[in-house]
């Protein structure tokens, strides 16, 4: 199991140095990087995210309501709390303090959860996988999203707080990371069929996602240093100890069937992921400290995930 979490996490890293060499060597300008960004965000993850949802079973669907409802409020949670604790009492902008609630509270499911999961728990594992990265999308992006929107200085921007919020909103929730996984489940629900042509169509753009993520993220890491500090280091221990300690929780409290159970912690042990650098950089925001928290949650998952498998799975 030490060589499936070492699998799962070093071709991370090995992207990331990739992205971060050629940035620090100017072969890509690590201070214009939209083109990259439109290329994640706005067609290779939604294209991924929608083929993961849209091809599951419905009744396969039906039957991860829990596990849907369990990660969103758990993420939901998590979110809130590093939000307040970051605007009230560490005078962090709104913006820039959402970005990094987003970083915590939805982890990186698709480079570092789908390995460990197909190795745990084999092809089977695709479909709880995909509940929680659409629960992801579609509840904790969108409010992220909602409150970038709403306090980032924009040029032209409404006056009066309704108008703006229902612009922010409508922006929020049109975005194609978010409509993409909606759509799908909404597809797979309906009991239609994607077909072979469709399927293939969308996963070889949807293939590019996680790998053109994590070298984009390494792009901008390599604009900014490294910081440990004791933000990114309260932030580690949010991402890795407390959400997956929080869902534990919940589902002890609950009574969930152990099978289901073992899977939502595991997943929510799953290191912080890259959505906050990736709109950060959309939004023009400071990806400094979100950058640091990826890093340095990444690196500590290596014994935090060990940790969580070995409980959860032993063999």
């Amino acid at each position: 199991m030490a060589h499936t979490i070492l699998l799962a996490l070093l071709p991370i890293f090995f992207v990331m140095a990739l992205g971060y060499v050629a940035g620090r060597l100017a072969i890509v300008d690590n201070h214009h990087v939209e083109g990259l960004n439109v290329l994640v965000m706005t067609f290779a993850l939604p294209a991924s995210l929608f083929a993961a949802t849209a091809t599951a079973p419905r009744t396969e669907m039906l039957a991860q309501a829990p596990l849907f409802l369990i990660s969103s409020g758990v993420m939901l949670v998590v979110f809130a709390a590093w939000y307040l604790l970051q605007v009230r009492y560490m005078k962090v902008g709104k913006a820039d303090a959402s970005l990094q609630a987003l970083t915590i509270a939805f982890p990186n499911l698709a480079g570092v959860g789908l390995p460990i999961l197909n190795d745990v728990l084999g092809p089977s594992g695709t479909v709880p996988l995909a509940i929680v990265l659409a629960s992801g999308s579609i509840i904790i992006s969108p409010l992220s999203l909602l409150l970038v929107e709403m306090h980032v200085d924009k040029p032209g921007a409404n006056d009066g707080q309704r108008p703006k919020i229902s612009h922010s909103l409508w922006h929020a929730l049109t975005k194609p990371v978010v409509v993409a996984p909606l759509v799908g489940i909404l597809f797979s629900l309906s009991g239609l069929k994607t077909g072979d042509v469709v399927d293939a169509s969308l996963l070889l753009i949807g293939h590019a996602a996680p790998g053109v993520a994590l070298f984009l993220t390494g792009v901008v890491l390599s604009a900014e240093a490294f910081k440990l500090d004791r933000k990114v280091i309260s932030a580690t221990i949010m991402s890795n100890l407390v959400r997956p300690i929080l869902t534990a929780g919940v589902v002890l409290v609950l009574s969930i069937p152990w099978d289901a159970a073992k899977v939502a912690i595991l997943l929510a042990a799953v290191p912080s992921g890259f959505f906050g650098i990736l709109f950060a950089v959309n939004y023009r925001l400071d990806s400094r400290a979100t950058g640091s928290m990826v890093i340095a949650s990444t690196v500590s998952s290596i014994v935090t995930l060990a940790i969580a498998v070995a409980i959860l799975f032993p063999r």
